[in-house]
């Protein structure tokens, strides 16, 4: 679904500030179904990378394609936006209208797509993301983690085969992470959407099927969430950590216990069997 190749990019000088290199030559693939997180300390890149994948921003060099168009070709920008979806940090900052249908109504009324299916995709879509009873509720009535659900579901309402998310549980309290996350992973998982996340939270990034990792506008880890944060030290020189059960057992590692380096859940922590002699 999405192929770059030598991705590079510079942020223009403005005013007395140099211009910035942010992406330094970044090859990367997605296929179609996977759930990829994206982690990297701030000024990594990673958002400036998520915001070439909908052609809000277009390579300076090197070449990004989805589903085969070419994101520097002007004539593809609409397909390409059609095909892949974004969803930012700030729920507020895409929401629009009064009422929660009306809002997810937005986007298909915008490509021109007819009443009646109009009112299908909103109900559709509410219902993926689990908020059909507050379609009638003003957007500024709901928590953060519900309006964040409504972003996805006005996104979910042009029907993308791509999703992209930047950081979208940054702002939310951790019962609406939890939240997101749930909608997420059911939107792949079910739905079989392509699903790439920006995140800070190694948790999150733990529930994916790859990783990559960011730094100084370069990808410098590839691999299944398992192998990289078995990494622990190789991730904290990278400014990162690693999921908070993931840490304790490389610490019972480090302190003589055989604990497994690659558990990514408690549930794993607690059945294993240097753990299991211990209770």
């Amino acid at each position: 679904m999405i192929l770059g190749e030598k991705l590079t990019f510079e942020y223009a000088a403005y005013d007395e500030t140099p211009p910035v290199l942010t992406l330094k030559g970044v090859d990367i693939t997605v296929k179609a179904g996977e759930f990829i997180a994206i982690l990297g300390h701030n000024g990594s890149g990673k958002s400036t990378l998520a915001k070439h994948l909908n052609a809000l921003l277009v390579p300076a060099e090197g070449t990004l394609w989805i589903k085969g168009a070419d994101t520097k070709d002007a004539e593809n920008t609409w397909r390409i936006r059609q095909t892949v979806g974004m969803v930012f940090q700030n729920p507020d900052n895409q929401i629009i209208a009064t009422i929660v249908e009306e809002d997810v109504a937005f986007g298909p009324e915008n490509l021109g797509v007819k009443p009646t299916e109009i009112r299908k995709r909103v109900d559709e879509s509410l219902a993926a993301v689990g908020m059909s009873e507050h379609s009638l509720a003003p957007p500024h009535h709901l928590s953060g983690g519900q309006k964040q659900r409504v972003a996805i579901a006005g996104v979910l309402a042009m029907h993308p085969e791509c999703i992209v998310l930047d950081e979208p549980t940054a702002m939310l309290d951790p019962s609406g992470r939890r939240e997101v996350m749930e909608t997420i992973t059911k939107l792949n998982r079910e739905s079989g959407m392509t699903v790439i996340l920006i995140t800070h939270f190694m948790e999150e990034a733990a529930q994916a099927d790859r990783i990559l990792v960011m730094d100084d506008g370069v990808l410098v880890m590839n691999d299944i969430p398992r192998n990289i944060f078995r990494q622990a030290e190789a991730m904290q020189k990278l400014g990162l950590g690693v999921p908070g059960v993931t840490e304790l057992a490389h610490e019972l590692r480090r302190r003589g216990l055989d604990v497994a380096d690659d558990v990514l859940t408690i549930e794993e922590f607690m059945s294993d069997k240097a753990i299991k002699s211990l209770l």
